[in-house]
């Protein structure tokens, strides 16, 4: 019996207007009839989701699931440094006000400061039951300018310091202490922090990335987002059209994997223009994501964090 469950799920934020269509009622009953089937856990459906996913799209998710589960990939990802959180953190106590806010979000910095020039190669990614990874140390300028693109007139942070120090930053693994350069800002009493060690390079994937125009018109997730506190829904970038009523997710999920497969709903025929728009769509999981690899069904490779 094939004990692997599929959830239908879409919670979609944008700034545009979509459709939506409550159809748990006509749904309710074929969804039980499936999860008796595939053994399917408890769990109540969702209220609002979309008409169920077709059998080339989700036949392609399986298809990804089987091929990561045991591969090297797997293994080669599970011993990875992969975060799953921004590496910037703004200041503890958060910005003063919307001015500074705008700042951050504009890119814009003003350097008051000479910032080290002198840093290990090497740092150290540390979890709570002592496994540890060295991973490369990005320098003090570097760091600085990952996150302060700008320097123009307007609204602006000025930067009056920095040294190298720690931070704490969820990954698949759990939550990891990494080296972080810590920028001292004008008028705030805690630094804003950059974590100073890059990820490990993503694994080459088991299986090759789904052919263009198979799957039923299966699109690509580009990042994640954000991944609920109790891991039990995903925030992703998803892609659509400019003629159709946006994007739609759905989660195979398996003991060692998550597998999202993207499509867009309500395309509509006849002449469109050729852009491709994107949204932050929320994925319920029927169980918290943990340590599961969060995949994507069209490329067959992890979904990485950011956009």
């Amino acid at each position: 019996m094939n004990t692997r469950k599929t959830q239908t799920i879409q919670t979609v934020q944008t700034t545009h207007t979509t459709r939506s269509k409550r159809l748990a009622g006509l749904l309710l009953a074929p969804l039980l009839g499936a999860c008796l089937l595939a053994g399917c856990d408890s769990g109540s459906p969702t209220d609002d989701g979309p008409a169920q996913s077709s059998p080339e799209q989700e036949q392609r998710a399986r298809q990804v699931a089987d091929a990561w589960r045991g591969s090297a990939a797997a293994t080669a990802w599970s011993r990875g440094y992969h975060p799953t959180a921004d590496a910037v953190q703004i200041p503890e106590s958060g910005w003063h006000d919307k001015t500074d806010e705008q700042a951050y979000r504009a890119k814009n910095f003003l350097l008051r400061a000479d910032l080290p020039t002198a840093a290990p190669a090497e740092g150290k990614v540390e979890w709570a039951k002592g496994s540890a990874l060295p991973r490369p140390l990005w320098g003090a300028r570097k760091a600085y300018r990952s996150f302060a693109v700008n320097d123009m007139a307007g609204p602006r942070l000025t930067v009056t310091g920095a040294k190298l120090g720690s931070t704490t930053i969820a990954t698949s693994r759990g939550p990891a202490t990494v080296p972080a350069w810590l920028f001292t800002l004008e008028g705030y009493d805690t630094p804003l922090k950059r974590v100073a060690v890059a990820p490990s390079t993503l694994p080459r994937s088991p299986v090759s990335e789904a052919p263009q125009g198979s799957a039923d018109g299966l699109n690509s997730i580009p990042g994640l987002i954000a991944t609920a506190k109790d891991g039990r829904s995903v925030t992703v970038r998803a892609t659509h059209g400019a003629c159709d009523d946006g994007p739609v997710v759905r989660a195979l999920e398996t003991a060692g994997s998550v597998v999202l497969y993207a499509s867009a709903a309500g395309a509509r025929s006849g002449p469109c223009t050729a852009d491709m728009l994107a949204q932050n769509v929320t994925v319920k999981l029927r169980k918290p994501l943990g340590h599961r690899i969060l995949l994507d069904a069209l490329t067959g490779r992890p979904v990485p964090y950011g956009t």
